[in-house]
């Protein structure tokens, strides 16, 4: 509604009313800030009415009762109250303008009240009728969400449907259905297994494989073999029913053939009798033993080639996708008897006869290639190619091979190995007969100049190890490489064998600790230059790889070991010996002094023995390094006990005497030697050694002459610095007086 004047247009709805509001529209209630703004515009658009109403009160008059109008018009008109206003302002006269003039302005104020109360409530009209509504849909769908429920409970349904997985949230009905259809599955496979049992039969009385054409079980006659395939491989259950066939298969026919125990013929039957069964037979006629078990190959293969091609026609029917599912059961078993029968056995012993091999080589893959056309095994998969595979392998094999030949032989050889020598060995005296009887044995260090004596077996595995490395020399390089392992392998055999072998005997005082110690020392030496000897002629891939050097310390680590060890038990042998003569205190009583005696002669003879065992067979610095510290020590701890003695009765001086002649006399033998070699030349810790050993003897001797001697021949010695040569101490001389000549000395 507009006031229209040739001056100005006022549109009072859009004023008045938000243009949203439209004719009171059936949305939410007003909020407060809409509802403040409404009248705010009304009170606007009254002031400007007003002023714009003076214009018309002088040109009309209209009748007082036509304003009642405005008050009794209902809430639904308020948007044709302009209209109306411009008709009463039409109907008011000039004459009644400044009587009237309030009247129009209390009416509009009192019908503004109106609005606004009917504005609050039809806004709450609207908001408990939106509530209702809310509440409504709510209520529909509880009652949709319970129907659901009790849908959902009727059709066994566990699940939420959302998330929940297919076997949880599947109606109960759908496991009754599975159930039913695998029990259902399970007598079908069950039946179609009955049925291929029927069509095939082993008779293992007469050797042969009978196949019916027409099988008849359970009242279901004269059903033809190709159906029953046919229903299998639609089922997907053709594994299943030719996995037992294909296993007895495997059992009574491949296996004699392959080890050409058995040649197939096959008979074709067509019998008229009461059923009329027409079957296909394949007989197995026992063949000659091959001699020596070597097996034919071309007769191996042609004999396969011929059963495969019988159950390609006879059960399989010439069906590619069958016979495929019948070599994928039969064929990883055959494939590894066939090389573990025959083409592992073929393989050459030497490099020289890996040409003939070719032949074998070309005979294996025409036979694949047969299988491959009866759809037997695959083009496509390299896991059907085995047999091929493993000839043009037949280096690596070879090596393989050769390669357990030579560790079975070393192995062999350090388990039976003799760690013994001839009885009268170490009791000859002649040099010559030494030598002579233990040549065989006698070796010469490589970066020494010494000889000693090693065991039969460290001999022979060295041997072994250079004819090996020859090999390396001359062979291809995958050849080579597995030799240069066999090589090494072989040495690591005795550090991991001998030591457990002889662990009784390491225990004590013998030959064989000491042959296992020559044994390191040899092999350490002897590994230390194979690099020399062997490394430049290996094949260039073998040369980068070759390392020895790694195994010559540990040999050396054995050695010592083992020569400690027993220097320990000598020593400890020794100790028990002084040990028991008590200290070799009062030696002028009979019974002491015999006892003292007899610990002199257990020293010597446990000296004597290690000589005995010892001097043959070690390296002569060895031999002479070891026996100046055993000598040494003993010498040592003899002068320290007796010069622990507190009190000396002058029989007991005399007596002490004899015990150290009786000692330097056993001993003779072995100290002339070693002291006479004295001048040879040595390494500085031999020669300091030697000379610790020297010193030892010398106190030994002047001790016991120091027995004997009267004070004043003590203090010249003493003095002249005699006894200082001989490794006296001056508390030792001080106390050797007081022990010889009396406390009156002092």
């Amino acid at each position: 509604m507009t006031f229209t004047d040739p001056h100005i247009t006022i549109r009072i709805k859009s004023n008045i009313v938000p243009a949203w509001l439209g004719i009171w529209p059936e949305i939410c209630p007003l909020h407060t800030t809409d509802k403040r703004k409404i009248v705010a515009n009304l009170e606007f658009v009254w002031d400007k009415l007003k002023g714009k109403s003076m214009s018309f009160l002088y040109f009309v008059h209209v009748d007082r009762s036509k304003c009642d109008i405005i008050e009794n018009d209902s809430p639904f008109s308020f948007r044709d109250v302009s209209q109306d206003m411009i008709l009463l302002i039409d109907l008011i006269s000039f004459s009644y303008i400044f009587k009237y003039l309030g009247m129009p302005s209390l009416k509009i104020s009192k019908v503004m009240d109106y609005y606004k109360i009917r504005v609050d409530s039809l806004a709450m009209d609207v908001l408990i009728n939106s509530i209702n509504e809310i509440v409504e849909k709510r209520r529909e769908a509880r009652e949709k969400r319970e129907i659901l429920e009790e849908l959902k409970e009727a059709l066994g349904v566990k699940g939420g449907g959302d998330a929940q997985t297919a076997a949880e949230g599947e109606p109960a009905v759908y496991a009754i259905l599975r159930k039913q259809w695998a029990d259902c599955f399970e007598e079908i496979q069950e039946l179609l297994l009955r049925f291929m049992e029927n069509a095939v039969r082993f008779d293992q009385d007469t050797n042969a494989v009978h196949v019916k054409y027409q099988i008849s079980v359970d009242g279901i006659n004269d059903l033809e073999l190709s159906t029953i395939m046919n229903a299998m491989d639609v089922a997907g259950v053709l594994d299943y029913g030719l996995a037992k066939i294909a296993d007895l298969i495997t059992k009574y026919v491949f296996t004699p053939v392959v080890s050409c125990k058995a040649n197939p013929v096959v008979e074709e039957e067509n019998r008229q009798e009461l059923d009329d069964v027409r079957e296909a037979v394949l007989k197995m006629v026992p063949s000659v033993e091959p001699e020596g078990n070597k097996v034919d190959g071309e007769l191996m293969y042609s004999n396969i080639v011929r059963i495969i091609d019988f159950f390609s026609k006879f059960l399989c029917f010439n069906n590619g996708s069958w016979m495929c599912c019948f070599g994928r059961l039969t064929w990883p078993r055959m494939s590894d008897m066939i090389i573990s029968n025959f083409l592992a056995k073929v393989v050459p012993d030497d490099a020289s006869k890996l040409a003939e091999f070719q032949q074998i080589r070309k005979l294996t893959i025409d036979f694949e290639i047969a299988l491959k056309e009866l759809k037997f095994i695959s083009s496509s998969n390299d896991k059907d190619h085995m047999l091929s595979s493993f000839a043009d392998n037949v280096e690596v094999h070879f090596a393989s091979r050769k390669k357990v030949q030579i560790l079975a032989k070393a192995r062999n050889m350090l388990l039976q190995s003799d760690f013994s020598l001839p009885q009268d060995y170490a009791t000859r005296t002649s040099q010559a007969n030494k030598e002579e009887s233990a040549d065989s044995n006698r070796v010469i260090l490589l970066f020494s100049s010494e000889e000693c004596v090693v065991s039969v077996s460290a001999k022979e595995l060295m041997e072994l190890v250079h004819q090996t490395l020859k090999d390396v020399c001359v062979s291809p390089p995958k050849v080579a490489l597995e030799f240069y392992h066999a090589a090494r392998n072989a040495l690591v055999l005795y550090e991991a064998i001998i030591p457990v072998k002889l662990q009784r005997q390491l225990d004590t005082i013998n030959q064989a600790a000491v042959l296992m110690h020559n044994d390191c020392l040899y092999l350490s030496q002897e590994i230390l230059g194979l690099v020399f000897q062997y490394r430049p002629y290996f094949p260039s891939s073998v040369k980068d790889l070759a390392v020895f050097i790694d195994l010559a310390p540990k040999f050396q680590l054995l050695a010592e070991e083992v020569l400690q060890r027993q220097i320990q038990l000598v020593m400890s042998n020794l100790k028990q010996a002084i040990d028991g003569a008590n200290g070799f205190q009062n030696t002028h009583q009979i019974k002491q002094f015999e006892s003292a005696k007899f610990c002199i002669d257990q020293i010597a003879f446990v000296i004597e023995k290690v000589h005995i065992i010892w001097e043959p067979l070690l390296l002569p610095s060895v031999y002479e390094k070891s026996m100046t510290v055993i000598l040494e020590s003993v010498f040592t701890r003899l002068a320290k006990e007796i010069l622990l003695i507190d009190d000396m009765a002058a029989e007991e001086t005399l007596q002490l005497q004899r015990l150290i002649q009786l000692l330097f006399e056993h001993l003779s033998s072995l100290l002339e030697p070693m002291l006479a070699g004295d001048e040879r030349e040595k390494s500085q810790e031999a020669q300091k050694d030697m000379d610790n050993l020297i010193l030892s003897i010398r106190k030994l001797r002047k001790l016991a002459e120091l027995l004997d001697m009267p004070l004043k021949s003590i203090t010249d010695a003493w003095e002249s610095g005699e006894l200082a040569d001989c490794n006296f101490k001056a508390s030792e001389v001080q106390k050797s007086v007081y022990i010889l000549n009396g406390k009156e000395c002092y």
